[in-house]
């Protein structure tokens, strides 16, 4: 669907079956933050996400095929280019993110040389001792290793990016919204990265698809990532 350019910021949500949450999300985002714009990027979902969508006029893509985020994500900085935005932020369907929280991110990366901004839990508030969050303390210990930059969340999926970011990602397919691209980022000196205290929520509805087998396999990989194979990255 084409929208009509207003703000100099896009919100890009990814959405993969989120229909029982995603009308609550959208519903909390134009009441909360309603100056800036957003696209839905609906991920190939096998609900009746598309069909929401539809019946109520967002502002969407529609993937004939699930793509997983990074394609998600890079389908929403490809369009945030196209349409001249200058700063695009990443913000989950389900209703973890808090839209109260955009305008603090929006604001940071304005004022300030970052070129990232990540909306992270633990700048002022301390980590929680749970199995999730020390895969977190690993992803933080070897991101700060291998770049000597401190990054208290890592694997929050609440950032903003810079214009020069979006263009970089719009291109370039290995580039993803994930820890690893973070530390190449970082130690390629192409970024700036900082991080900015947000809140967090429990999901509306449905089960998120990290379960413990898979975050366990994400830390690994991430780690594996960042440890090795930033080696042969330009």
């Amino acid at each position: 669907m084409e929208s009509i350019v207003q703000s100099e910021t896009l919100v890009i949500i990814p959405a993969y079956n989120e229909e029982e949450s995603l009308e609550t999300t959208l519903s909390e985002l134009q009441s909360v933050a309603p100056d800036f714009d957003y696209v839905i990027v609906n991920d190939g979902s096998r609900d009746r996400t598309g069909e929401i969508c539809a019946e109520h006029c967002y502002n969407y893509i529609d993937l004939p095929v699930n793509l997983g985020l990074t394609g998600a994500f890079q389908t929403g900085m490809k369009y945030a280019f196209q349409n001249g935005y200058q700063y695009a932020l990443q913000f989950d369907a389900d209703g973890q993110h808090d839209p109260a929280c955009i305008s603090d991110l929006d604001h940071q990366i304005r004022n300030s040389k970052a070129d990232i901004v990540i909306g992270s839990r633990f700048v002022t508030d301390k980590k929680p001792h749970s199995l999730r969050m020390l895969g977190s303390n690993l992803i933080s210990t070897i991101i700060s290793i291998t770049t000597g930059k401190h990054i208290n969340d890592p694997t929050s999926g609440m950032r903003i990016y810079n214009r020069r970011m979006i263009e970089m990602f719009a291109h370039r397919a290995d580039l993803s919204p994930e820890p690893d691209t973070l530390a190449f980022l970082i130690k390629k000196k192409q970024a700036v990265v900082n991080e900015c205290q947000v809140k967090m929520r429990e999901r509306l509805a449905g089960e998120s698809y990290l379960t413990l087998s898979k975050s366990i396999g994400y830390m690994v990989n991430s780690v594996f990532t960042i440890l090795f194979a930033q080696w042969f990255r330009k």
